[in-house]
């Protein structure tokens, strides 16, 4: 008989709720129940995303070399955004 290690039920990413954390919620109108909400009321508590800031970018599918992406992504957040101004720069310079 093979014996499993028990694993541990603790989610360090999703830890247990404290009562500081339940004291901070926000909180559903008095009686409301998630279940009984109707979407657009939920729509309305969620918010949703403004319009996109113009002028829109149209999203691809490119394959790059595994160099460009590292030197990219090693320059930290808004990496996809700072290849798209490298992009931009070249195009600017060929017109």
């Amino acid at each position: 008989m093979s014996r499993k290690a028990k694993r541990s039920t603790i989610d360090r990413e999703n830890p247990e709720w404290t009562r500081e954390d339940f004291a901070k919620a926000t909180k559903f109108p008095a009686g409301i129940r998630l279940g009984d909400m109707k979407p657009s009321q939920l729509a309305s508590m969620v918010g949703k995303r403004g319009p996109q800031k113009a002028p829109t970018k149209i999203p691809v599918s490119i394959r790059l070399s595994p160099e460009v992406v590292q030197h990219f992504k090693a320059k930290g957040p808004g990496w996809q955004s700072k290849i798209d101004a490298a992009l931009r720069k070249m195009v600017k310079r060929a017109s």
